[in-house]
């Protein structure tokens, strides 16, 4: 949670705000109100998210709430009191660096269960009242922000702050995830027997079997057989091996993968505790 602050910290004074670019979620309602007020940013991001987090004490574990607001006030504190240097002055660059250096902050945070925005708090307490998806919620807010930028500051910045936001968000989403993100993988292949033995023993994955049938090709269409529908969850290091083994057994096995947000139980190669 320290270092996620002290790099969000940076990102902020070493990028963003000398060269007045926004964020999304809360921290660009901070900045935008830091630009405008001219108030100081350390007391503007804490007292932003304060209110939000009041909400979120009815929709979030109170612990979690805590460590959030503890991160953002080690974000103001970093803010306020170290002296980061001001980096570049390339838009570019600010959008694209920026973007990532705070995203690293807050996936380092993510994954020690904390944050440093507190917008997600707001979207869930809204999902929980409203129709409307958590992504959907976060999208209209973070679109009014850049709209009012684009009046404030022109259409140039407000891009930029757009691409700002992305980075930040993609980057957040790979330091949190990490690089083991779970994959799930389906085969389906007449050779199933043996690549399920392989599976097993030589990766050492756990796999669940699907009863279901194969053919029904063009023009063949009465033509199937029964097959084992394998179904395995790995980590994306793995998926390389994971492939070559199934083609070694059978090169015409239809293999597709699936993205995993979140996976629990079973036989899953743990990741490094946080």
């Amino acid at each position: 949670m320290l270092c996620g602050s002290v790099i969000s910290g940076f990102a902020f004074k070493g990028f963003l705000i000398p060269n007045k670019f926004l964020d999304g979620g809360v921290t660009g309602i901070s900045l935008l109100i830091h630009e405008v007020f001219h108030l100081k940013f350390s007391i503007v991001i804490v007292a932003a998210n304060v209110p939000l987090l009041l909400f979120g004490l009815r929709v979030v574990h109170k612990l979690t709430v805590l460590k959030i607001l503890i991160s953002i006030i080690c974000v103001g504190l970093c803010t306020a009191y170290i002296p980061y240097p001001l980096v570049t002055s390339q838009k570019l660059l600010i959008a694209v660096f920026g973007g990532f250096f705070a995203g690293l902050g807050m996936g380092l945070n993510l994954r020690a269960g904390s944050a440093v925005d507190s917008m997600d708090v707001l979207a869930l307490y809204a999902f929980k009242r409203s129709s409307f998806t958590i992504s959907e919620i976060i999208l209209a807010i973070n679109g009014v922000i850049f709209i009012i930028a684009a009046f404030h500051y022109g259409p140039d910045t407000a891009l930029y702050s757009m691409l700002t936001y992305f980075t930040a968000l993609k980057t957040g989403d790979y330091v949190a995830e990490g690089i083991e993100a779970y994959t799930g993988v389906t085969i389906i292949s007449a050779n199933s027997e043996r690549i399920k033995e392989r599976l097993v023993n030589e990766l050492g994955r756990g796999i669940t079997i699907y009863k279901g049938e194969r053919g029904y090709l063009p023009g063949k269409y009465k033509m199937y057989t029964d097959v084992d529908i394998i179904f395995t969850v790995i980590t994306r290091l793995e998926l390389r091996k994971l492939k070559n083994l199934v083609e070694a057994e059978d090169p015409k096995a239809f293999v597709f993968v699936s993205i995993i947000k979140e996976a629990a139980g079973g036989i899953l190669k743990r990741r490094p505790v946080h």
